[in-house]
């Protein structure tokens, strides 16, 4: 091995195990301790944002102190020159991992691997994992299959990723035209979709969005595009996981129309509470549904009283992996910690609309007034999909056309 694959003086860099819009990860040892590790390459062009450098230190730091077994563990940090071009050398970040021999989410739901109690007992390692970093202060911001492991033997869930989708949504690069357009659009809360303070009730709607993807093999809400999942993310109630999995009971439908509010304070209010609905569920137990006339718009959301520091994805729809590959067509699998990394790719198929389902967990006369408080909202309606279509690129001809000074008159 020769010395440039040598991070350092302490880490061996081997096979790479994935690559992505965001980073490289091989698999590597620690010459000091002698232990096999995953080890992350950032991108060069991100490491020349200052932001992003600063920011990612801060957030791989804060994480690194975060020792749970249901957390990929961070080990080291560090930094190494190559060169951007002539007589230019760019510092580039790296992380030290815990490598992690498994599978992950994503690989089983598209193998068809899991059963219910499976999905369960995964969605329960994940909120463990959820529950202990936002104790911490915390949040990941960018649940998904991708991001959770099992591993071979033991079926152990490892969460990956955290604190980097936060190091990506403040990276001044990352706001370019031709750069990462949103987060990974299956899985966005609504408050991520408009731009708003993100808190840990946003992890916790991507968890349940994790959930139904895992009972139904589907995500709540797929797309021909980005911007129109992540419409229906803010506007749009999703069909009940029964609807594609008969076998999802009617309590585990209740847990999910809960984890599913558009309004945050309608959610679990923490991991520990999903958890525990998610326990009763398996015996039966339904959660109770929402009052007729309790608000149920997102923009109607309580403000938190207190709010986790310097909120989250506040510009707009800028996440971890939605990268440029989104609109380039570039690549899409990429492997993690001994599985598969975090990587962005597109809404998955057009489903068929379905407009006669009674939205769950919602009394008849709930579903009326939201559908009020729907069309007395069509301006906002129409300021999400503008703003989704500024940040997805295809809004470009928009924003000109507002932002074009008027003829002086002759």
């Amino acid at each position: 091995m020769t010395s440039q694959r040598v991070l350092n003086g302490r880490y061996e860099l081997g096979e790479l195990l994935g690559r992505g819009g965001m980073a490289d990860v091989y698999k590597g040892v620690d010459t000091v301790l002698g232990r096999t590790v995953a080890v992350k390459l950032l991108r060069a062009d991100l490491a020349r944002d200052p932001q992003f450098h600063a920011r990612f230190k801060r957030e791989a730091q804060a994480v690194a102190a975060l020792n749970h077994s249901s957390i990929v563990a961070i080990y080291d940090t560090g930094e190494y020159t190559v060169s951007g071009g002539p007589g230019e050398d760019v510092r580039v970040p790296y992380i030290v991992m815990e490598y992690v021999s498994g599978r992950t989410v994503r690989d089983l739901i598209r193998a068809k691997e899991l059963d219910i109690d499976q999905a369960i007992e995964f969605i329960l390692g994940v909120l463990a994992a959820l529950e202990y970093s936002h104790k911490a202060g915390i949040v990941h911001r960018d649940i998904k299959p991708a991001n959770v492991m099992v591993t071979g033997e033991s079926n152990d869930v490892k969460v990956m990723d955290f604190g980097i989708a936060r190091a990506m949504a403040d990276s001044a690069a990352t706001m370019t035209q031709t750069q990462a357009v949103v987060g990974t659009a299956q899985y966005l809360s609504p408050e991520q979709a408009l731009g708003e303070t993100v808190d840990a009730r946003s992890d916790l709607y991507s968890a349940a969005c994790l959930l139904f993807e895992m009972l139904t093999s589907r995500p709540p809400f797929t797309g021909d595009s980005p911007v129109s999942v992540a419409y229906q993310h803010v506007r749009e109630i999703p069909e009940p996981a029964s609807t594609f999995n008969p076998a999802v009971s009617e309590a585990l439908d209740s847990v999910l129309a809960k984890g599913l509010q558009k309004n945050r304070a309608d959610r679990f209010q923490d991991a520990a509470a999903f958890r525990r609905a998610l326990r009763a569920a398996k015996n039966g137990v339904a959660v109770p549904a929402l009052a007729a006339g309790t608000p149920t718009d997102v923009t109607e959301a309580v403000p938190l009283t207190q709010p986790i520091p310097e909120g989250g994805l506040a510009r707009g729809l800028v996440g971890a992996e939605f990268l440029d590959s989104t609109l380039s067509g570039g690549p899409e699998n990429g492997q993690a910690a001994g599985g598969q990394d975090m990587l962005a790719r597109e809404a998955a198929e057009t489903e068929a609309e379905h407009d006669s389902a009674m939205p769950l967990g919602f009394a008849p006369e709930r579903e009326r007034t939201a559908r009020q408080k729907s069309r007395r909202r069509a301006w906002t309606a129409v300021v999400v999909i503008l703003v989704l279509l500024v940040l997805a690129g295809g809004g470009f001809w928009v924003y000109s056309t507002v932002n074009q000074k008027p003829t002086p008159p002759r």
